[in-house]
């Protein structure tokens, strides 16, 4: 069963807006305390009513004017207070949330749903900011008005009151069965409205081969039956507030019968004047709102808590790459890389690289060829720690990359994939990725080299042209060129090539091929294909199969060798 989650996990955001929020309680307080003032008022007011006593009415008219205007100051006070340290706390939260994102790695991504954690980051914590400041803004004040109302009514007739709160642990029972059976509904609801979310993020993502497979009918249907889930969880949270505030309003209300009657009883004892008695229920007037404020906002808390659930949840995940506490920089290399006995897996006891080793010299070219699955893009990605090994160890110019921070690692690795990701914005902020201060020069040197000057400056706006999301007003080979004028900006000593042109026409793959000769000149290339032309010129290429090198040698001596390289390039090349 799911440990229950508590709102003390929000404390150390909390704690930086102590002082706000200790000046909005001061504001409450003083709004607090002028409500058994307005009880006595209404008490007085009466009084002088009966005895057509205008001068002492006008006299508290006056009084009670002030009042309202004292508290009114004293509650905007509060409520702009609570709402800046709410919105702040939300604000620090989302930070948090978002930087932890940032550390985990890609297998988390790989199994998460990004519309899922796009509603944890957006509209959990929002709920998340609301819950916190209805608990200060409302919920206290109202408990506050409760006790000083209270206290004022016991104070007025002690018996009637004591009898009047009878009916008060009924309602505490009441509240609190409803709130827990709102509690499972929103986190059922909040379960399905991450699923709808997720939905959407990858039917957009993917609108175009929706169209061209005319699976709009289908993806309706998904979406309906997602949407009736929401709306069905939802419903029946609404069901269960609307029973309880008739369950309480009953309640209430007999309460007032029961004081009516009480209070004549006690005034035919002598035991309260008329005067106090119509104090007393204005008192109980005042109680009437705070109540149902109080059932309210207990019920938003166990809506809330789900979210405060949702949020932690993925707070408690940890990066499984974690950077050394004495790890160090690691300065300019000059690229000499050695895989030693390495091993790894994504599911234990399913070897995708098994026992590797291989040494890559400074600025040579190494290309990776085999069947998927064989492990290429997997050795590859361990060199950047995007997973750590089970077994061995990575060396970069003789330094193991578990000893180095992972920033300065990545910064010596210039990476070029298959699909590349452009972000929304503009192409030059997209070549510069990651780089707040940049110079225009630097860019079109980069650009230059990348074969994607001349296109970017016929532009309308050059490089300041939007790109929009994804990139998807520019063609694939203009996408792949910019991130190949991305990767030379960084200047990286080595550079990971992942089917840089498989995806391209063959007038884009000229142009990309011709760039990536340029960038890989002095550098330690790793080169993935399953094209073998785009790897002849390599310097060494290796064939792995189920994560082990089966054949290692130049394009030429694997074609004299008449091995499995040799059946890839016969195969390839008599179906081209």
């Amino acid at each position: 069963m799911k440990n229950r989650s508590n709102y003390w996990q929000l404390i150390p955001y909390i704690r930086p807006q102590s002082q706000t929020i200790i000046w909005a309680l001061i504001c409450t307080i003083i709004f607090t305390v002028f409500w058994p003032i307005k009880a006595w008022l209404a008490g007085e007011i009466t009084q002088y009513i009966g005895q057509g006593d205008p001068a002492n009415i006008a006299r508290l008219a006056g009084l009670a004017a002030a009042i309202f205007l004292l508290q009114g100051i004293a509650q905007y006070g509060q409520d702009s207070l609570m709402a800046k340290a709410a919105l702040s706390i939300a604000f620090d939260l989302r930070k948090v949330i978002y930087s932890h994102l940032q550390k985990l790695n890609l297998n988390y991504f790989e199994a998460a749903k990004t519309g899922d954690l796009t509603y944890r980051l957006t509209e959990d914590v929002d709920r998340i900011g609301e819950v916190v400041n209805q608990f200060f803004h409302d919920f206290i004040p109202c408990i506050l008005q409760l006790v000083v109302v209270l206290g004022y009514m016991l104070w007025l007739n002690w018996q009637l009151t004591i009898a009047t709160l009878i009916l008060a642990p009924l309602m505490a029972i009441i509240i609190g069965a409803f709130g827990e059976r709102l509690l499972q509904y929103s986190r059922r609801s909040q379960n399905r409205i991450s699923n709808l979310s997720a939905l959407l993020t990858e039917v957009l993502g993917g609108i175009r081969l929706v169209q061209a497979f005319a699976a709009e009918s289908y993806e309706l249907e998904r979406f309906s039956y997602e949407a009736r889930a929401n709306l069905q969880a939802k419903y029946l949270a609404e069901k269960a507030k609307a029973i309880q505030f008739v369950v309480v309003g009953f309640l209430l209300g007999m309460s007032v019968v029961f004081i009516f009657f009480l209070g004549g009883w006690q005034i035919s004892q002598g035991n309260i004047t008329g005067k106090d008695f119509v104090s007393y229920l204005a008192g109980v007037a005042l109680l009437i709102d705070p109540i149902s404020h109080i059932t309210s906002n207990y019920n938003s808390f166990k809506e809330g808590q789900a979210s405060v659930d949702k949020v932690f949840e993925l707070l408690a995940v940890q990066p499984t790459v974690i950077e050394q506490d004495k790890a160090i920089p690691l300065q300019s290399v000059i690229g000499k890389v050695e895989y030693k006995a390495v091993s790894f897996s994504y599911q234990k006891g399913s070897p995708v690289i098994n026992n590797l080793s291989l040494l890559a010299y400074p600025g040579e070219t190494i290309a990776l060829v085999g069947a998927s699955g064989a492990g290429k893009s997997t050795l590859v990605n361990l060199l950047p720690r995007f997973y750590d090994l089970e077994r061995g160890e990575i060396l970069i110019d003789g330094v193991n990359i578990k000893q180095v921070t992972l920033k300065s690692l990545r910064q010596q690795i210039g990476i070029v994939p298959q699909e590349n990701t452009l972000f929304s914005g503009t192409i030059a902020q997209n070549i510069a990725f990651g780089k707040n201060n940049f110079q225009l020069k630097d860019l079109e040197y980069a650009a230059k080299i990348a074969n994607a000057h001349q296109f970017i400056s016929e532009l309308a706006q050059g490089y300041s042209t939007y790109v929009g999301e994804r990139g998807v007003n520019l063609s694939g080979g203009q996408r792949q060129r910019i991130a190949i004028a991305r990767a030379i900006l960084l200047n990286p000593r080595i550079l990971i090539l992942d089917e840089a042109t498989s995806a391209l026409d063959s007038e884009s793959e000229a142009l990309v091929q011709e760039a990536l000769e340029r960038i890989m000149r002095d550098r330690t290339v790793f080169i993935i294909a399953h094209r073998l032309a785009t790897v002849r010129r390599a310097d060494r290429i290796l064939v792995l199969e189920k994560g082990q090198i089966i054949e290692i040698g130049s394009h030429q001596k694997l074609l004299d060798k008449n091995g499995i390289y040799a059946s890839y390039y016969s195969q390839q090349f008599q179906t081209s």
